[in-house]
């Protein structure tokens, strides 16, 4: 028989640990409690290899493999957070699917989620996330993300989980109006969390704060 898989989680992976981090996100700004119910109700360890387990709960970037890290547990909080300052979107779409962790978050707060990512093995894991914790309404692809979902578009929302060197035009172009994007932009070292807002004569551009994350690439793997 195989092991059932423990949701609830027990020591560094219980409820009281992710409450800890909770009210560490409200002491760093994070006011959306809606977004703090989801954190603290969903299941932070199933998206690192066990060996890592004991510290998904630690307000910090964690490895998963291909080069890649699950981020920041304030960085998910914070682009959501924006996101939904500006009204609850109907449809978000979400580049760099990597562990599934900002995929999940976001499904719990937004009705139609469709994510991208280049590196098989990692959607394969987050498929596998996806349907464990019962989220249907989820929409994955294997592709390049820099360009985006035309098929799906536009979208209310974008959120790019990787950094480009400049604005990608080409995701831009898929929003609606009245749309927001939110991406980390810049060189390794030199990366500010932007959020971009489609307005009826262009757009307006609000830095947020100096992040890091891995490069943006094309192509897929």
């Amino acid at each position: 028989m195989a092991a059932k898989i423990d949701l609830s989680g027990v020591g560094m992976t219980s409820q009281r640990t992710r409450n800890r981090l909770t009210d560490r996100l409200r002491d760093q700004g994070i006011s959306n409690e809606g977004i703090l119910d989801v954190m603290a109700s969903t299941p932070r360890h199933l998206f690192v290899d066990e060996a890592l387990a004991h510290r998904a709960y630690e307000d910090t970037a964690l490895p998963i493999g291909y080069s890649q890290t699950l981020s920041q547990p304030y960085i998910v909080a914070r682009m959501t957070q924006a996101i939904l300052s500006l009204g609850r979107p109907k449809n978000v779409l979400e580049i760099g699917t990597g562990s599934g962790y900002q995929t999940v978050i976001l499904a719990q707060l937004i009705d139609e989620v469709s994510t991208v990512e280049r590196i098989s093995g990692l959607l394969e894991k987050a498929i596998s996330r996806f349907r464990l914790l019962g989220l249907s309404q989820i929409r994955y692809k294997y592709d390049d993300g820099q360009l985006g979902w035309p098929e799906k578009q536009p979208f209310d929302a974008i959120m790019v989980t990787a950094s480009p060197r400049v604005v990608p035009q080409e995701l831009v172009a898929q929003l609606s109006p009245g749309g927001c994007m939110m991406v980390p932009v810049g060189t390794p070292g030199n990366q500010e969390l932007t959020l971009i807002q489609r307005e009826e004569n262009g757009f307006r551009t609000e830095v947020l704060e100096k992040v890091r994350f891995v490069p943006l690439l094309g192509g897929k793997r």
